[in-house]
């Protein structure tokens, strides 16, 4: 088995260069850190964790928390969060640890079990809610944190999120720019720090396009293909506002509102546009709807990596302001969306 005196050899630096640049010290370069890491895995080398802990105080593991549902194992999103993760930390020399709460567990008690035990250095926390207290804890106890998106508007911790605001403003001003005055909105789970975002984003751009907000048509639920689909035939069924057009919060929700489209005898865009944010979800291609779906596209798969080196330089005690990152977006338009029907319009 390589030691770290092999690593040093074959790099062509000292051992505490050597690890230093494994434990991601802020004074070693990046090119110095990858080169290093690069190196580390081609002779396989594995470090002692208990000596790492014993002589710079840290283990080398981080984790991640998540409450046991009924369909986790199938849940395509979370095996995508977690294997993309995983791959993140293991290429910067760094352990992922994933801790499943059992289903009438609360929550905080098992990250102050993990906190209490020492062997993690730091966590990842996804879906935010608006005044998080799994922050609010990890904040008080000092221990390093990175959060998969923003908690609140002016937040005070590391991040990597996307412009959820921008991204449904910039979906709905589209919309009205065609002639739509009534949009429904399909969101996630209310209470949730990006749903929060979002609809306040698809509210300015009413408001900015002469819309009244009494025109909102906004539902919440779980984003899945089922949500979509009960609420399009829900909305259709109520003898509301007469709805030329479909926001939806992901392109799961979109398959399901063109099932119910489709039930309804309907069509898209002739009698219905809909539009989505899409995040490259697991075994569906939007470019493939028919018709082709017009979304805005910010791929998960790219917030693996800027998470697991925000984490690994918050640990190393960097200045917030540079571990926060906001991710691009593109804006696909297809054939999904057209000016509403004219006995709408």
């Amino acid at each position: 088995m390589a030691t770290l005196k092999d690593v040093a050899k074959a790099a062509g630096l000292s051992v505490t260069q050597v690890s230093r640049a494994l434990n991601n010290h802020s004074d070693v370069s990046k090119t110095t850190r990858e080169r290093v890491h690069k190196v580390a895995r081609s002779l396989r080398y594995q470090p002692n964790l208990s000596a790492r802990k014993l002589v710079s105080g840290r283990s080398g593991m981080v984790g991640l928390v998540e409450p046991r549902t009924p369909h986790l194992a199938s849940d395509g999103l979370f095996m995508e969060v977690v294997a993309g993760l995983s791959t993140q930390f293991s290429e910067i020399g760094m352990q992922f640890v994933l801790h499943i709460a059992r289903p009438d567990e609360p929550i905080l008690p098992v990250y102050q079990r993990l906190i209490g035990n020492g062997a993690l250095d730091g966590f990842v926390l996804t879906h935010p809610e608006e005044n998080d207290p799994r922050a609010s804890l990890l904040a008080d106890e000092d221990v390093p944190f990175v959060v998969h998106g923003r908690i609140g508007e002016a937040a005070e911790h590391a991040y990597f999120d996307i412009d959820n605001e921008g991204i449904l403003y910039e979906i709905t001003r589209h919309l009205t720019g065609l002639g739509h005055k009534n949009i429904a909105f399909f969101n996630g789970l209310a209470g949730r720090s990006y749903v929060t975002a979002r609809e306040r984003g698809y509210l300015k751009a009413l408001n900015d396009s002469g819309i009244p907000a009494a025109n909102a048509l906004i539902r919440n639920g779980e984003m899945t293909e089922a949500f979509g689909l009960l609420s399009t035939v829900e909305l259709f069924s109520g003898g509301a506002l007469p709805v030329t057009a479909i926001i939806c919060s992901n392109s799961r929700i979109a398959k399901g509102v063109y099932q119910a489209v489709g039930a309804m005898n309907l069509s898209v865009p002739d009698d219905i546009s809909v539009m989505a944010h899409d995040d490259h979800v697991a075994n569906l291609e939007t470019a493939a709807f028919y018709p082709a779906l017009s979304v805005t596209d910010a791929p998960l798969r790219e917030s693996w990596a800027p998470l697991a080196r925000c984490l690994a330089e918050a640990i190393d005690g960097a200045p917030l302001s540079q571990l926060q990152q906001v991710g691009p977006h593109r804006i696909f338009l297809r054939q999904s969306t057209a000016a509403p029907p004219r006995s709408n319009a």
